[in-house]
């Protein structure tokens, strides 16, 4: 899609930062006991596994129209999108309350914290890479929108899913760090406990966020706001165009579908409207690469 951020790239800065740092909390967890360490490794492996879904679905977006699917499969990253929203929900988010509200109740000292300080640190290092990365594509496509009026209305289904997860595996982390530190100070290993349900409301918080975005784009949304204005102003701009009547877009993963209905400059015969329209048609998909299927109807009071 033009104008949009590489998926790909976001992706896989995400699987590499989340892999190494499930591994060292994976050590960190075993040596200090502690369960917001726990439910930051259950996270980063479950993002692991996101991050992996999301590239088989995009792996499949990209196969061609069949009988079947007489548009395409561009959708199908919709799908895993959103199963990867319900991961984070349950997987991260249920287990890290669950967790907590378990350590509350039983409440255990924390051994060698240093360890957990350590692999935070780490982790928050490396968790700030991939969000670095992730917003470096997030700023190719968001023009002049803010961060959330970005995400309200962004139509890369992959790329809202990875800044959900960037963003709450670096909020978490820091949760974590802060919990571990608070209950050395304070000699009180509750704090551990209150960290990691704070870790499990932040996720379940960002994975509804995340849902309702695909959810939209899973029904049917038309293409980014921004694009179509772009698109309609290209029409309106043409000098076979008289008037736009309509404009309809929907979204197909990276492709779109258009439909026009436009007044044409002036009457004129059967084949050379049918001249015009190719030539809009021509220029249309030129200017919007990503435009795949366009129909184009001019207004029956023009045509003779």
């Amino acid at each position: 899609m033009a104008g949009s951020g590489d998926s790909t790239r976001a992706i896989l800065f995400a699987l590499g930062a989340n892999f190494a740092i499930a591994c060292a909390k994976g050590v960190a967890a075993f040596f200090t006991g502690s369960s917001a360490m726990l439910a930051e490794t259950v996270h980063s492996l479950a993002d692991c596994g996101n991050q992996l879904l999301l590239l088989l679905g995009m792996r499949q977006a990209k196969r061609p129209p069949s009988p079947d699917y007489p548009l395409g499969y561009g959708k199908a990253i919709y799908f895993w999108s959103f199963l990867v929203a319900v991961m984070l929900f349950t997987v991260g988010g249920m287990f890290s309350l669950y967790e907590g509200i378990h350590k509350l109740q039983h409440p255990e000292e924390l051994r060698q914290w240093w360890w957990a300080a350590g692999v935070l640190v780490f982790g928050i290092a490396a968790e700030a890479v991939s969000m670095r990365a992730c917003l470096h594509e997030v700023d190719k496509a968001r023009g002049g929108r803010s961060l959330w009026q970005w995400f309200r209305e962004s139509r890369q289904a992959e790329l809202v899913v990875i800044f959900g997860e960037d963003l709450a595996a670096l909020l978490g982390l820091v949760f974590a760090l802060a919990a571990v530190m608070t209950a050395v100070v304070t000699g009180n290993p509750i704090w551990d406990a209150v960290g990691t349900i704070a870790i499990g409301v932040l996720l379940i918080v960002v994975a509804v966020f995340v849902a309702i975005e695909v959810k939209a784009m899973l029904i049917g949304q038309s293409v980014d706001p921004a694009r179509q204005a772009q698109m309609r102003k290209f029409l309106e701009d043409r000098p076979e165009v008289g008037r736009v009547i309509s404009l309809i877009t929907l979204q197909l993963g990276n492709d779109a579908l258009v439909s026009v209905q436009a007044e044409m400059s002036e009457g004129q015969s059967a084949r050379a409207l049918t001249d015009q329209i190719n030539q809009v048609e021509r220029a249309f998909k030129a200017e919007f690469p990503e435009v795949l299927w366009s129909f184009f109807e001019p207004d029956v009071k023009t045509s003779v």
